[in-house]
């Protein structure tokens, strides 16, 4: 299915849903929040800079007349903010069918005896902390809809750490492992009829959008992914049944 064409037409399982998107602001925020209004969604994003977050949620409503975009700063490192997140999401709305975490950031050095600690604490918090956040406090409404999904976006290092990158590459797996948990959750909670929602992480090498290539126009950029490509990926785990994509790393880039 194409998802532009999917999403005009307002045909697909997305018609309706409420989806929340963690760090939204970012290119790949932006192009999630259009992919998702497109297809016919509630969108309610979030992320910790106010004014590039009012940015992208305008962008998206102006693409997409009459789409619900909304927009709010959340303290995703305090558990509690991101349930409050949840709860008022849920109450106003009446339910979430998906949350998608984009939060992310890089650090990283030339070899592994110049690796800094400092970096681990930075990115604990940033790729692992997060996703702790938002995985509880969202658990029990996604798993309340007949078509919840957790969508993680992790990187192809998480499997094949570099020696420059350890402390990125360790975050991103445990950022994938307790994905992985939140998976078993809900197949769990499906019992012997399979689970109904779902916990998928999406793999890129890297990322690209159009300002990278304008700043770098001879750069090759290979084997990453376009931020509007990983936008459709991300709208298309809904086409597929939560049971199939439940515990699954899907790959946007070659497998290491």
């Amino acid at each position: 299915m194409n998802a532009t064409t999917a999403g005009i037409e307002g045909s697909g399982v997305l018609e309706g849903a409420v989806v929340a998107v963690a760090g939204a602001a970012g290119p790949a925020g932006r192009a999630t929040l259009l992919s998702l209004a497109e297809r016919g969604a509630t969108v309610v994003a979030s992320d910790s800079n106010a004014e590039r977050l009012a940015e992208a949620v305008d962008a998206a409503r102006y693409a997409h007349g009459g789409a619900t975009v909304t927009g709010e700063t959340v303290d995703l490192l305090d558990l509690d903010a991101a349930r409050a997140w949840a709860d008022r999401t849920e109450a106003e709305f009446g339910r979430i069918d998906g949350l998608v975490h984009l939060v992310g950031g890089w650090r990283g050095g030339s070899s592994f005896a110049g690796t800094s600690l400092a970096d681990w604490d930075f990115l604990e918090k940033l790729l692992i902390r997060t996703v702790q956040s938002t995985s509880l406090a969202f658990q029990e409404a996604l798993q309340r809809s007949d078509r919840g999904r957790y969508v993680l976006i992790s990187a192809a290092g998480a499997s094949r750490p570099t020696a420059g990158n350890a402390a990125y590459a360790a975050s991103k797996a445990a950022a994938e492992a307790w994905t992985l948990a939140l998976a078993d959750a809900f197949r769990k909670a499906g019992g012997d009829a399979g689970p109904t929602s779902a916990a998928a992480i999406l793999v890129v090498k890297a990322l690209v959008h159009d300002a990278m290539r304008a700043e770098r126009p001879n750069a090759k950029f290979a084997g990453f992914t376009d931020v509007t490509e990983l936008a459709e990926a991300i709208a298309d785990v809904w086409d597929r049944p939560a049971g199939e994509v439940n515990g699954t790393r899907l790959w946007l880039t070659p497998q290491s």
